[in-house]
């Protein structure tokens, strides 16, 4: 072999020219007409399972591609190993893209972003109590204060003006843009260069907050960091591996900036349930109920059971189990940065942004960071801006987390003021 960062980088450039088009969540998008006929059988007491068909695509013909450069990686070299994991990555992408509808499609959507039953770490605790703990925790919250209809005063068009007054002048060198998107599961979803929004959608002000920090300073600017990557194009993508590290450190954004509420947590958290219901094999219309039951209009309780049945089948059994990462990639990457401050490694909280990789990535491709091959970040999300801050906040995470609240009851309290200092 040549020189092996020439040759990996070269790999490298026929990974991007071969994955850049397989966009699995666009070839899995319900149209808008799918909602409307559900609603109106629903309205008469008649609901049906959606129907859906998916657009025809040519994904398999790139498959013996990504193989090919996969079997020309050196995976005992740190690049090589990176661009090996990223090919087979979008390679089980394209196989999903080939197996809708079918328990096929469950087991690679399992391989790629996991189940709630998953362990956190390596602890006995799964996703799946995670969720239960945050379902408990703001379950009494959202039966007393659940959000009034008048806060619900933003469309979309509303928001995309209050986005795009906050990120053209943030990008500044990049010509971002904001745009209305009727056919949307979710309500945004960022690229590099642009932000969709779905129609048809009321947000809050909160809303507001947490796009601009979990699709713009996140999504969108680690999307035009990895573009900005001089040798290292493949950071530019959005790679299915790299999933739950965007969507943990997109939420962990909104955290961090005070922009998630204890609504938005609840959502998460019943989402993780949701995706457990659909294994368990729970049918599209059961799941829907439960969203409605769980304090969701109709149309956000569609939405809902409609991520989840993605490419999958409405009948039970065969779901998309994404929406585990949002809670799944949280802990993680809370649990991670603590673990880098502690570790005296803060600087990995900067390298998380040169581009769109996994926290294995960070630790894995450290060597390339300092000779120069991968380029620092050209934008960073305000609050890391603030090094000091974060770090303030991981460092007192890490000695609070110590103490052990099993051993405190509320009424020590009232005991250590009459006790004294």
């Amino acid at each position: 072999m040549r020189d092996p960062i020439s040759h990996h980088i070269a790999l490298d450039q026929r990974l991007v020219e071969t994955a850049q088009s397989i966009k699995l969540l666009t070839a899995l998008a319900w149209p808008e007409s799918v909602y409307e006929e559900f609603r109106q059988g629903w309205r008469r007491g008649e609901a049906r399972l959606p129907q859906v068909e998916y657009p025809r695509n040519d994904h398999a013909s790139r498959i013996p591609s990504l193989q090919s450069i996969m079997a020309a990686c050196d995976r005992g070299h740190p690049l090589g190993n990176y661009i090996y994991l990223t090919a087979e990555s979008y390679m089980l992408a394209a196989r999903m893209l080939q197996c809708i509808g079918r328990p096929e499609f469950r087991e690679l959507s399992v391989t790629l972003y996991g189940q709630p039953k998953d362990v956190i770490a390596t602890g006995s605790l799964t996703h799946l109590h995670a969720a239960d703990f945050f379902t408990e925790m703001t379950g009494e919250f959202a039966n007393a204060g659940s959000i009034p209809d008048a806060e619900f005063s933003l469309g979309s068009e509303d928001v995309a003006e209050a986005l795009r007054h906050r990120l053209i002048p943030f990008f500044r060198r990049h010509p971002v843009k904001i745009v209305i998107d009727p056919a949307m599961a979710s309500k945004a979803a960022a690229g590099a260069l642009r932000i969709r929004l779905r129609s048809a959608t009321r947000f809050t002000a909160m809303d507001v907050a947490q796009l601009i920090h979990h699709e713009g300073y996140v999504h969108m600017l680690t999307a035009l960091n990895g573009r900005e990557q001089p040798r290292l194009a493949s950071l530019g993508l959005a790679a299915p591996r790299t999933t739950w590290t965007q969507e943990g450190l997109a939420t962990f954004s909104e955290l961090i900036s005070a922009s998630v509420d204890l609504h938005r947590m609840r959502r998460i958290a019943l989402r993780t349930h949701a995706v457990q219901m659909g294994l368990d094999g729970a049918d599209f219309i059961d799941i829907f109920r439960f969203f409605l039951d769980s304090g969701q209009d109709e149309y956000e309780s569609f939405q809902s059971a409609a991520r989840i049945f993605r490419g999958g089948d409405p009948r039970g059994g065969v779901v998309f189990t994404k929406d585990v990462v949002y809670l799944q990639g949280l802990l993680r990457t809370h649990t991670f940065l603590r673990k880098s401050v502690q570790s005296n490694k803060f600087h990995y909280a900067e390298h998380l942004f040169a581009g769109r990789m996994t926290l294995g990535d960070v630790i894995a491709l450290e060597p390339y960071f300092e000779s120069g091959i991968i380029a620092p970040p050209s934008y960073e999300p305000p609050w890391l801006q603030q090094r000091s801050c974060l770090a303030a906040y991981l460092c007192y995470s890490i000695f609070a987390n110590k103490i052990d609240l099993a051993a405190v009851s509320l009424e020590d309290f009232q005991n250590m003021e009459q006790r004294g200092p």
